[in-house]
């Protein structure tokens, strides 16, 4: 599950764990041939005898590392709680936070009192202008309606921060987090399903504010619309890959010419963005199609759909009634999730500012104070110069790739070249690090330590606009096990939390590491040429660097990618979406490509013994579909294909396996056999 950001946006010898790098043996099933399935070669036996834990909705490897590393994440917030006296002042922060959410029966006995300033700020609208700034005071905790604004680098000027405003608002098919508008648009009788329960849902949830039944009902219909309304503005998933149709830069007095005529100057000044001058309006379809409802739907409508998303971004962090509700329909009939998880698992997520359902990303919390902690317990001096290496490496394999790229001329090689040249490298943890005693925590208030932190986080960003970009800035916490690639940076960055077995073990052959975290730093470095980062230069600006022919010949491979995996079907005649996941299948297929040719260099002249009866080459491959190893609820898995930039790992094992040779080699893989695409079918990029 690595995650590219766009700033846009898948175990250290220390860890409190037995876990080593390896393979391991008893998941092989050798009733299936390597040539067939290799993934099920690697992972039949233990897909056979795993069950999904009730309170998740995928199952392996990479949740494995989450799951232990989650474990060391609770033992510094109880720790740090603990403390009630001689606590440094990042100990009292993660100990305050972590403690007040531990408080159940605090929590429980508030309920919805925290809440009560903001409904009655919504209460109080009466007008469309009212709804806006209602809207705008919301963002200042954290609760994303309607539209998003936000600092971003400008896309042609990479190291201006640039106003950006965004497509949001919508709260299918997860919380807030990774909305679709297909889930409003589709005609298929699981949509309508789907619908049918969430405004249920949302009926429910305003019932636990205190609306009558009949209210609520009301409520939650008009919340369908309104986001149905919304939905048919958005930009697809597919398109907003399209770095293009994303950026439309234009001078602020010029926005209400643009966005359907609505004046957003009260709105900008109730957010208390500095003043600016230009403005990205990346989806101006989004913005008409807002400033309609705003006009056309009743105020009341609009107070519903407020105070529904209100609850939405509050729900797990207040009293039993609504967090429950919350888990039924997020997590059980959306994602098929049986039971909840611990609540220190809830807990320190929100501590953290992740998700503890394995999204990466920022959300708020007091990431940076918990990473310090955890950097200082956790990822000692020497890993960080260990994975450096072994990105220079990957890095020099890459290089030498590029310089003899048989399908790119030379001056666009020239400039592939100079770009990864140009990259940056971020691993473990922030050079400086961010400052969070404006958040307020205290242990009175669970949900308002959260709400005050995602605040923090919307200010500091907002304060960002007009100023230089913070190349050093980090869109992951330390703990976090995911990577990414940002494209305006031009550079990678490797949380502490990532670099552990499975994917990297200091005390491991070369073979398992380089199947493993050398694959994910490929993969990252690749992201930077795949259909996506190949539109952005060296210094990250949206720039068309490459000559007409390499450009053709790159589409014309990466079709070969979508066609490919558009074939393979997930379950009940579902397919993948090619079109969507083409960027991670590109980056799987170069990351492996580039680390195996940095593993021959770095066993060159050295014994190629077997382990375990396996060639170096053959562990490589074992150890990468020994990383992607995992399973799904039916409901998760389908929710995944629908959003999910990322292939599930069954596919992307074989997908990319099946047209390398290196792998055909390893395993003696015949022409024809299913691990072997046909060569007129055979996609090969980087």
């Amino acid at each position: 599950m690595i995650k590219r950001i766009r700033t846009v946006l898948a175990v250290f010898t220390l860890v409190v764990s037995c876990a080593r790098a390896g393979i391991d043996l008893q998941n092989l099933d050798r009733a299936v041939k390597p040539q067939d399935d290799f993934f099920r070669y690697v992972n039949g036996t233990w897909l056979k005898t795993m069950t999904i834990p009730p309170g998740e909705s995928r199952w392996g490897s990479f949740t494995e590392l989450r799951e232990r590393n989650w474990e060391n994440v609770r033992a510094i917030c109880e720790e740090a709680a603990a403390k009630t006296s001689g606590a440094s002042a990042i100990e009292r922060i993660v100990g305050d936070f972590y403690a007040s959410g531990m408080n159940e029966a605090a929590v429980n006995a508030a309920g919805v009192t925290p809440l009560q300033p903001a409904l009655a700020l919504i209460a109080a609208c009466r007008t469309p202008a009212d709804i806006l700034l209602a809207q705008a005071h919301l963002r200042l905790l954290g609760v994303t309606a309607g539209f998003s604004l936000s600092a971003g680098a400008d896309a042609k000027d990479s190291n201006r921060e640039l106003a950006q405003l965004r497509q949001s608002g919508l709260s299918l098919p997860a919380d807030g987090t990774l909305s679709d508008r297909d889930y409003y648009l589709n005609d298929d009788d699981k949509s309508k399903s789907i619908r049918t329960q969430f405004v249920a849902h949302v009926a429910k949830m305003l019932e636990l504010l205190g609306d009558s039944p009949d209210r609520a009902q009301a409520g939650a219909a008009a919340v369908l619309r309104i986001e149905t309304a919304l939905a048919r503005g958005e930009l697809s998933r597919v398109q907003l890959r399209d770095a293009d149709l994303n950026y439309h830069k234009l001078p602020v007095a010029e926005l209400a010419k643009n966005d359907g005529g609505l004046d957003l100057a009260p709105y900008f000044s109730a957010i208390g963005a500095p003043a600016f001058t230009e403005v990205n309006l990346a989806h101006p379809e989004f913005l008409k199609a807002f400033t309609a409802q705003l006009a056309s739907a009743p105020v009341a409508d609009w107070q519903a759909y407020l105070r529904w998303h209100l609850v939405l971004t509050a729900a797990p962090y207040l009293s039993a009634p609504f967090e429950d509700e919350n888990f039924r329909f997020y997590q059980t009939v959306l994602s098929g999730v049986k039971e909840p998880k611990p609540r220190w698992r809830e807990v320190a997520a929100a501590v953290d500012g992740s998700r503890s359902d394995g999204i990466a990303g920022i959300e708020g919390g007091v990431g940076e104070a918990l990473g310090q902690l955890y950097v200082a317990k956790y990822f000692p001096p020497e890993a960080k110069a260990s994975v450096l290496q072994l990105v220079a490496n990957v890095r020099a394999a890459l290089r030498e790739r590029l310089q003899n790229l048989e399908w790119m001329d030379a001056p666009t090689r020239a400039k592939a070249v100079a770009k990864l040249d140009a990259f940056t490298v971020k691993m473990g943890y922030p050079d400086k690090w961010k400052d969070y005693s404006a958040a307020r925590i205290t242990r009175d208030s669970f949900v308002l330590n959260v709400l005050h932190a995602r605040g923090l986080q919307v200010k500091r960003d907002l304060a960002k606009i007009g100023g230089l970009v913070d190349k050093s800035e980090w869109n992951m916490t330390p703990p976090t096990v995911n990577a990414y690639y940002s494209v305006e940076v031009n550079g990678i960055a490797f949380p502490a939390g990532i670099l552990q077995p499975p994917f990297f073990d200091p005390q491991a052959d070369d073979a398992v590491n380089y199947g493993g975290i050398g694959t994910v730093i490929g993969h990252e470095m690749t992201h930077g040429f795949d259909d996506h980062g190949r539109h952005y230069d060296l210094h990250g600006n949206l720039v068309d660097w490459w000559t007409p022919e390499s450009a053709a010949k790159f589409n014309e491979r990466a079709a070969g990618i979508v066609r490919q995996f558009s074939s393979y079907t997930v379950l009940d005649g579902v397919h993948l979406k090619g079109e969507l996941t083409q960027g991670e299948n590109i980056a799987d297929l170069g990351g492996l490509k580039v680390s195996f040719a940095a593993m021959e260099k770095a066993l060159a002249g050295k014994p190629r013994e077997k382990i375990d009866g396996f060639t170096p080459e053959q562990r490589f491959f074992l150890s990468y579909a020994g990383v992607w190893r995992d399973a799904f609820t039916p409901a998760e898995q389908r929710r995944r294909v629908n959003i999910d930039p990322h292939s599930p790992g069954e596919w992307r094992t074989n997908g990319p396996l099946s047209n390398l040779p290196e792998f055909w080699a390893a395993f003696d893989v015949p022409e024809g056999a299913p691990m072997h695409r046909p060569a007129g079918e055979r996609v090969t990029i980087w």
